[in-house]
């Protein structure tokens, strides 16, 4: 939880300090868009191949290697000397953090007998939602508070400590677990999967900033062949010696292919929300990040309490309802969002943005720990590093897609001639009308998730199964349990 923690206050806690890196360091816009990007790009790349390694190697040995690493990355950035060394740190960074959060979910999976595991997942989506609005929140304290004179680099010294405890809880508490059976890298599959994920988003994070250029297209449609070829190089590996990348077997489970299709959807209506929200408050209305980081409170606490409820309570007795229940009420506080933010123009307080927030963060609470339950639920116990990389990759790749929906469904609607006026007032209006443009498309994704949810069981296989699912464990398995 410490490491889940962790990578999801890192992802979100730079966006705020931009500006004093900018000034401070002396960055290039270019370099600028390397330093979120960067991240991203090797985070989603690795994160299928830190799954495997884990169900091959060990996955505490793992999660020990990425939490260390990640800490390490984290005080190269936090001591760069210059932008190239932040950006190289940055890389390092995301790509210790694909070799540490795959581990999260199939350590849970291979520890928690699976009538408990519903609590634990409770947790989880408890430390997502504080995660989510924790980041922007000490980010900005963090970048106004200039520690020592330190400017920016403290969003991420802080690692070093919270990192040093959990590589020191993790190497006392974690007890080990692999896959069953031996296992091989497989480096074609490696190569392939890295290759088409990075032809997939690459264009997506930079095409705005670029002008969308014709390379980008071609790259996108490309990377489709390669991920095609992907599939039959895996198909053909798996009959050869049983030993892919991806387990292709998985997408045969109806919970866990219905599942990744709603987690990758859901990624999406959070990248453009996320995004259009931080610029609607700091630019649209001309609030301090200090500002905008605590109106999201409400949101976080709404979704950290959402969270457990619905696993430990709601999910055994109503099963599925409860994600489809979710996904309406978050549209319904996305469309109390859009009436509010009509209603009150560029006056809106962040008092008055309360009840849209908190309605929206008992949606996402009821659909996001749940979810997770969901798609590992009948997931075998040797592929879930596999399964748990394949997780984040698609929420990744959703949250990359959001993004870059973001320049079409935000930025289509927001003049770059009132963005640069002089007067105010325009420019804040048309963010504000942007706003609220994007938020009706977030409201329409939600509605899809809503229908995807039917294909979900009606109830996870560990509240029907309980500890029928234990005694099938092998004798390996049940020691680890115990």
């Amino acid at each position: 939880m410490t490491a889940a923690f962790m990578d999801l206050v890192d992802v979100t806690i730079v966006n705020i300090a931009i500006p004093s890196i900018q000034r401070e360091a002396g960055a290039s816009f270019g370099q600028i868009q390397w330093i979120t990007a960067g991240y991203a790009l090797a985070f989603a790349a690795g994160l299928i191949t830190g799954g495997r390694l884990g169900d091959i190697h060990g996955r505490k040995r793992l999660f020990l290697i990425g939490i260390g690493g990640f800490t390490l990355a984290s005080a190269l950035c936090g001591f760069a000397a210059n932008p190239e060394m932040l950006v190289a740190s940055r890389i390092l960074q995301g790509a210790m953090a694909a070799l540490m959060v795959p581990q999260v979910l199939s350590i849970v999976h291979a520890t928690f007998p699976a009538h408990e595991r519903g609590k634990v997942f409770g947790l989880f989506g408890a430390v997502v939602g504080l995660g989510a609005v924790t980041g922007p929140l000490l980010g900005a304290l963090l970048t106004e508070w200039n520690l020592f004179g330190l400017e920016w680099r403290p969003i991420f010294l802080i690692n070093l400590p919270v990192g040093i405890a959990g590589l020191i809880l993790g190497s006392r508490f974690i007890t080990e677990s692999k896959a069953p059976k031996a296992l091989k890298l497989d480096l074609v599959g490696v190569a392939l999967v890295t290759l088409g994920l990075l032809m997939l988003l690459y264009p997506l994070i930079r095409g705005r900033e670029l002008g969308w250029p014709l390379w980008g297209y071609v790259s996108m449609a490309g990377a489709l062949v390669v991920l095609a070829a992907l599939v039959t190089y895996e198909r053909r590996k798996t009959a050869r010696d049983g030993s892919p990348l991806i387990e292709l077997s998985l997408f045969k489970v109806k919970s866990f292919a219905a599942g990744i299709a709603v987690q990758t959807v859901f990624g999406v209506a959070l990248g453009i929300f996320f995004l259009v929200w931080t610029l609607y408050m700091q630019f649209g209305l001309g609030w301090s990040p200090l500002k905008a980081g605590l109106t999201g409170i409400p949101f976080s606490i709404a979704v950290s309490t959402a969270a457990g409820l619905s696993v430990q309570q709601l999910v055994p007795r109503f099963g599925r309802k409860v994600l489809q229940a979710g996904a309406l009420v978050m549209a319904l506080g996305v469309l109390l969002y859009i009436w509010e933010a009509n209603r009150y123009g560029l006056s809106i307080a962040p008092w008055q943005m309360a009840l849209p927030l908190v309605v929206m963060g008992v949606g996402m609470g009821l659909i996001v720990a749940p979810l997770t339950d969901a798609i590992l639920s009948e997931v075998p116990r040797e592929h879930s590093g596999s399964a748990s990389g394949l997780i984040n990759t698609v929420q990744q790749m959703g949250n990359a897609l959001g993004l870059g929906l973001v320049s079409v469904v935000f930025f289509g609607v927001v003049d770059d001639r009132l963005v640069e006026a002089r007067e105010r007032t325009a420019a804040g209006l048309a963010f504000a009308d942007g706003f609220q443009h994007a938020l009706w498309w977030v409201a329409a994704v939600l509605g899809v998730i809503f229908l995807l949810m039917s294909a979900l069981p009606r109830r996870p296989a560990q509240h029907v199964e309980g500890a029928a699912d234990d005694s099938s464990a092998t004798e390996e398995e049940s020691a680890l349990v115990g």
